[in-house]
């Protein structure tokens, strides 16, 4: 169990640094409460993470956890450089301000004006559509992995962002309709700053964020081969040990943010006492996004804007190959912390969370029950009729109801349960989300938050499908992606397509209704003149619909 502090303890550390706020002799049991929730991350034989925390603007705990590198036996300490990942945004996002407060950019430029390169969609994408991630554009990072077939063993440069990001065809939506988080549109933004400061992005914030700020160990990263004194290597599990994990990208913006918790959290002080641009701009990237149907978005310029336990948090997470990060900001409470780790197998964000709990305790509510009052009478047998294929057409969705062990659960396999509430009503259990299937099992749902400012979304239920290898035949063949600049070779084996490009092992894709295929997040949508398959459409969350079509038809089909 965690140990908790009431708030009179808390308030006897408001010293400058942990050490002198105890009593001679005295156990530090808020320290010994957050030491508890790294007790995996300790030791010499596994990476760990750096963790910070500031209480009104002073320091109060800084820790270091595991091994900063395994092979050199080097401790993390609160001095080590990481990689931050998407903590990278909100710098970018700042950099964009005050180029804004120059008079150098409008937060309503079309991005053409400054990035000529990107195609026409026929509706403006502005440069607030960047920062706040309802541009439409599809993820380069997602296109590029599909480009290739992998991922960790090709660099991705920044020419190779531009030259996918011109090749795209279409949008993901219609700017400002939907929110939809993605990393070209800061990629784009650093783009910019460059064009409109005459300094990249990297030598701007170093002279406008980091030096008035004091971070003298941050700097954004533009080369991944670059020797970093004091900075920690990335790491990934894989069968029982430890392997060396890094990102592999030269492009920086939405990414490659070097820096330690301390400099973390002289930026999260700037919000509350501003050095670094003013009030009206801390305010700006603090205020959320809102669509053109209403909807809030519940995220600003770089920064999400959430709730934990009753308190209001502007935060970030950060994740990337080798690296997980978070910095989040209770701001009724005065409160920030720093989580910076070199694996992804720690989770930043639940930790950094109950490191606020340990130092709020009773200041947070207890967390919320995960379910609304369960249905007093529950038809069973009815309730399994619902197991199914579901189809959401605009995001391009498959979800798979599957029923097991006398639930409702949202996946084939795993996934989380759905809890009855009601005729015909079920929670996703620890979600604030309600789904409402029709009067008939073929009916589909309405999935509605139960967050205010959020529109319902309707999934259409669609006939399943069991395909063997003769009836998977027709898909055989070779395609090709102008938007991708890739071929990707389609074969069936057993009730499977191997769907692979270049070198790679390929992936396997499932029939779940007619012409349309899984594979993990990708759902693969096969085009049809008459009887011929002709291409395919391939959509990953982020990266909806692109296109591939056929290389040749065989001489019977055209």
């Amino acid at each position: 169990m965690k140990a908790l502090l009431s708030l009179s303890s808390v308030l006897l550390l408001s010293a400058p640094h942990l050490a002198l706020a105890q009593t001679p002799g005295a156990v530090d049991t808020t320290a010994v409460a957050v030491d508890r929730l790294f007790e995996r991350w300790r030791g010499a034989s596994t990476p760990g993470c750096a963790v910070g925390v500031t209480r009104r603007g002073r320091i109060v705990l800084e820790r270091g956890y595991g091994m900063a590198n395994l092979e050199t036996a080097t401790p993390i300490t609160p001095s080590t450089i990481f990689h931050a990942a998407s903590l990278a945004k909100q710098i970018t996002a700042m950099a964009v301000m005050l180029l804004v407060q120059d008079g150098k950019l409008s937060l309503d430029d079309d991005v053409r004006k400054h990035v000529p390169e990107l195609p026409d969609y026929g509706t403006p994408i502005t440069v607030r559509h960047l920062l706040t991630h309802t541009s439409g554009l599809r993820d380069f990072f997602e296109m590029l992995i599909l480009a290739r077939g992998r991922f960790e063993e090709n660099r991705i440069t920044h020419a190779d962002m531009m030259d996918i990001v011109r090749r795209q065809k279409a949008l993901n939506f219609t700017p400002g309709t939907e929110y939809l988080y993605n990393n070209t549109g800061y990629a784009l933004l650093a783009v910019i700053v460059k064009r409109a400061s005459g300094r990249s992005l990297r030598d701007f914030a170093a002279e406008r964020i980091f030096a008035p700020l004091g971070m003298a160990r941050t700097s954004f990263r533009d080369d991944f081969t670059t020797l970093v004194p004091g900075r920690a290597s990335g790491y990934a599990a894989r069968d029982s040990s430890w392997r060396s994990s890094a990102p592999n990208y030269d492009v920086y913006g939405p990414t490659n943010l070097l820096t330690t918790v301390g400099d973390m959290l002289k930026w999260a002080a700037n919000y509350d006492s501003t050095r670094v641009g003013n009030g009206a701009i801390v305010r700006q990237m603090s205020t959320s996004a809102v669509l053109t149907n209403g909807d809030s978005t519940n995220y600003g310029f770089g920064l999400s804007l959430a709730n934990d336990r009753g308190a209001r948090v502007e935060e970030h997470e950060g994740s990337d190959p080798g690296f997980r990060a978070y910095l989040g900001r209770y701001i009724d409470h005065g409160l920030a912390v720093a989580v910076l780790c070199n694996t992804r197998s720690a989770n930043a964000v639940a930790l950094g969370h109950d490191i606020a709990r340990v130092y709020l305790d009773t200041l947070l509510r207890s967390a919320p029950a995960s379910a609304l009052p369960v249905s007093a009478a529950v038809d069973t047998t009815a309730v399994a009729t619902r197991a199914g294929v579901y189809f959401q057409p605009t995001r391009v969705e498959v979800v798979e109801v599957s029923w097991r062990d006398g639930s409702l659960y949202t996946a084939r396999r795993g996934g989380r349960k759905l809890v009855p509430v009601g005729a015909n009503r079920f929670q996703v259990e620890g979600l604030p989300v309600v789904h409402t299937f029709g009067a008939d099992t073929r009916s589909g749902y309405v999935a509605s938050s139960l967050l205010p400012g959020r529109h319902p979304v309707t999934f259409e239920w669609r006939g399943p499908l069991v395909m063997n290898a003769r009836s998977l035949t027709p898909y055989a063949g070779d395609y090709f992606s102008a938007e991708l600049n890739s071929t990707w070779h389609v074969a069936p084996r057993d009730s499977m397509l191997v769907m692979s490009t270049g070198t790679s092992q390929g992936i396997d894709a499932r029939a779940v209704f007619e012409d349309t295929f899984v594979s993990g997040q990708l759902v693969i949508q096969f085009t049809r003149r008459g009887a011929s398959v002709t291409g395919f459409q391939i959509t990953h969350p982020r990266a909806r619909e692109l296109v591939f079509m056929r290389v040749q038809l065989d001489r019977s089909e055209r």
